[in-house]
This record gives structure tokens, sequence and C-alpha cells, in this order.
């Protein structure tokens, strides 16, 4: 591939608005809640213990309802999920990490429609995902506004 001048600078703009996005408010909170999560004991011994279970889950889950210990397991991974997000640290964590995500989410978009009004932007959402473009086999017959 041949570099052009054009290439360099949309990549040096690209690296630019790299710097305004780790430069927000919204990434400065997420990085502190990640660190908080990192250092806080409590949550990582619950997360741990979580681990665990899920992995004695993931090993019940090969036999299904018919391993022994299947409603005990399901059952231990299903209040251990709820202890963990439920631990303030994490809640916090989880709710700066979805207000990045939507952050750079609306970056994509704008960019992308800056570009086209095709170009699909996967948002997580499938609302978001399937209301600005139709991905084809909707089965309306062309109602939905696709072409």
């Amino acid at each position: 591939m041949v570099t052009t001048m054009t290439n360099v600078d949309v990549l040096q703009q690209a690296y630019d608005f790299g710097e305004i996005v780790t430069s927000s408010e919204i990434f400065h909170k997420y990085i502190d809640a990640k660190r908080s999560l990192t250092v806080n004991n409590e949550a990582q011994l619950l997360i741990k213990e979580f681990t665990v279970i899920k992995e004695k889950y993931e090993e019940v889950q090969r036999f299904g309802k018919y391993h022994p210990d299947f409603s005990k397991v399901t059952k231990d991974v299903r209040e251990m999920k709820r202890k963990v997000d439920t631990h303030p640290v994490v809640v916090d964590f989880k709710k700066t990490e979805d207000d990045l995500h939507q952050l750079l989410v609306e970056v994509s978009q704008i960019i992308a429609n800056a570009v086209s009004s095709q170009i699909k932007v996967p948002t997580g959402n499938p609302f978001f995902d399937t209301a600005t473009s139709c991905s084809g086999g909707c089965g309306s017959g062309g109602s939905c506004g696709c072409k």
C-alpha cells in the first residue's frame, strides 16, 4: 500500500482525536473507577470467588440438568453474580464503563455519518443498530425504508 500525505493526515487526526477522548472527564472517571476496583480487596475477593464458581458452573453445564450438582451450582453462581454486581465499587465501575462506551458509540456514529449515512456502526443496542439502517432480510417488503 502506498502511503500518501492524506493517509498520514487522517492517521494524525485520529491520534489527536484519541487524545481528546482520553483527556475527557468521562475517561478520567472510568480510569478512577477501574483503579478503585483494582485496589478494593473486598471486590477482588468477590470476583475471585465468582470466577471459581463460574468454572464449576461451566463444568456442570456440559451435562446440564443431569449433573448431580446442577441445581446447587446454578443457584450458587446466580447468588455470587448478584453479590458481585451489587457491590458499590463494581456498580460504579460498570456505570463509568457504560458512560465511556456510550461516548465512543456517539463519536463513532458522528464519524460514520460524516462519511456516509449508509455506514453501519455497532452500538451494542439492537434498537439503534436497526433503527439507523436495515441489515437486509427484514421481510417487510421494503416498508422499513431499506433498499
